[in-house]
């Protein structure tokens, strides 16, 4: 068994990698997924090809890790709902929704994600699956909390998810994927917030019946 890395030492690690994804980011939404290869993001992150392969074997391992980071939070978390506020709660997770939408270069991460999923299966499989990403996973959370303090019924909480979640990213976000000048102001965008909560709440919420 390798024996355990140094407090020090995992943070030059984790420094590094941090430096390869960035490099991979960069290279994969300029030059896609086939003309990426690990030697010539080993060169933009200023590191040495040993160094990549051991973090990410594969490009295939890279491209996914590339875009699981980019559709975190900063810190890899996002906090939890309000207690006894299921409004609030969806709110406060639809607005950092919003804000990962439109981060910078996330409409190009997702028309790359889109592009290459045809053609390699694995990468569809692993980087599709929304479930493993924090935000989607912190949205689910937020209804089963909901539930289990009486103020929401929600039995299928994934598929709660995914309609509040689609309410919002088919107004703020899809239409600026296929039409590069949509633009919404920030009104606008916390109006599909509210509009998308208040519709959940009025589905699940403990009043509505469930």
């Amino acid at each position: 068994m390798p024996p355990e890395l140094s407090s020090y030492h995992r943070g030059i690690a984790a420094s590094k990698r941090a430096t390869i994804l960035g490099a991979a980011n960069t290279l994969f939404l300029e030059l896609g997924y086939d003309r990426t290869s690990l030697a010539r993001v080993a060169e933009a992150a200023g590191v040495s090809r040993a160094t990549l392969f051991k973090q990410f074997p594969t490009k295939a391992e890279l491209f996914e890790a590339m875009v699981l980071t980019a559709a975190g939070s900063p810190d890899g978390a996002f906090e939890e709902p309000p207690s006894g506020d299921f409004r609030a709660g969806l709110i406060g997770l639809g607005h950092a929704y919003v804000e990962l939408l439109n981060r910078p270069g996330m409409t190009e991460l997702i028309r790359a994600v889109i592009a290459e999923s045809s053609r390699f299966p694995e990468l569809r499989e692993r980087v599709f699956d929304f479930g493993t990403l924090p935000l989607f996973a912190a949205v689910r959370r937020c209804f089963v909390i909901a539930s289990a303090e009486g103020i929401a019924i929600v039995d299928d909480p994934d598929t709660a998810s995914a309609q509040f979640l689609g309410m919002i990213s088919t107004v703020v976000f899809w239409p600026r994927l296929i039409h590069g000048g949509w633009t919404m102001s920030d009104a606008e965008m916390h109006r599909v917030v509210h509009e998308a909560a208040l519709t959940v709440e009025a589905r699940y919420g403990a009043q509505a019946g469930g």
